[in-house]
């Protein structure tokens, strides 16, 4: 992997588009709440178009990414279309609580950045309330106690926070603690023993009993039945994400099932 991602020059500025597409484009899908199967989130994910590399996924470009300064500028265009679609889906009349953006870890160490990310907010009105932050697991590993502080600065002010892929086979358990994170998205290498046998479900139950255990909503990954979903339930876990949830589409073809 090359250390330009073919977006990104080495003034920190993104192309906003490549070849008639979006540099940068967003794709959503629904996270759905098991016993009422109402939507209730919008997770985010970015797919970049290079000129030199082609369609890009987030496991192709986010480490290389991080490696300099390329995330800030990469994060302010997601953001920027996290927030447009946000709009558009409550013009629609979509009852949800919160779209998620991803944040590179990095970008919590940015000066003065809660009173920045309140300035945009307020001039676009929007309600921080929201607006999820999804943090990468690495966080656990890599992460300091000054990013702790600005989650939690940033969660007093109304931001939510979720990390993503926890449960797999290098999440370092104990390091949750110290990240007040509201919602943690367990590895479909945890979901994917749902179901295999009662064993099984008891070690994803403790799972999720050690995340609800820290004050945070657990959501499962990667869920495409409703007999993983009525087990989770059992669980104790109220969310679930993947194919029976929906799965990820362009911001113009999110629309209510009733619509035609």
């Amino acid at each position: 992997m090359t250390d330009n991602i073919g977006t990104i020059d080495t003034g920190n500025d993104l192309q906003t588009e490549v070849g008639g597409l979006r540099a940068v484009e967003m794709f959503y899908r629904g996270i759905r709440e098991i016993e009422t199967g109402s939507l209730t989130f919008f997770q985010s994910r970015t797919r970049l178009n290079t000129p030199g590399l082609g369609i890009l996924t987030p496991e192709n470009f986010r480490d290389v990414a991080e490696l300099t300064n390329q995330c800030i500028a990469l994060f302010d265009l997601e953001f920027r279309q996290a927030r447009e679609a946000l709009k558009r889906f409550m013009e629609r009349d979509f009852f949800f609580r919160w779209l998620s953006v991803y944040m590179p870890p990095s970008y919590l160490l940015e000066r003065a950045l809660e009173n920045k990310l309140m300035s945009i907010l307020d001039e676009e009105e929007i309600d921080c309330n929201r607006v999820c932050f999804e943090l990468p697991l690495k966080i656990l590993v890599e992460g300091n106690i000054k990013m702790s502080r600005s989650i939690e600065n940033l969660r007093n002010r109304g931001f939510h926070f979720m990390i993503t892929g926890f449960g797999g086979n290098n999440s370092p358990l104990m390091k949750l603690s110290e990240y007040p994170v509201d919602f943690v998205m367990l590895s479909q290498e945890i979901t994917s023993y749902i179901g295999k046998n009662q064993r099984s479900n008891d070690a994803v139950k403790s799972i999720i009993d050690f995340v609800g255990g820290l004050d945070t909503d657990p959501i499962a990954d990667g869920i495409s039945t409703a007999s993983q979903a009525e087990t989770l339930f059992e669980c104790d876990c109220r969310y679930i994400a993947g194919s029976l949830a929906g799965k990820y589409t362009a911001e113009r073809y999110v629309r209510k099932k009733t619509e035609t």
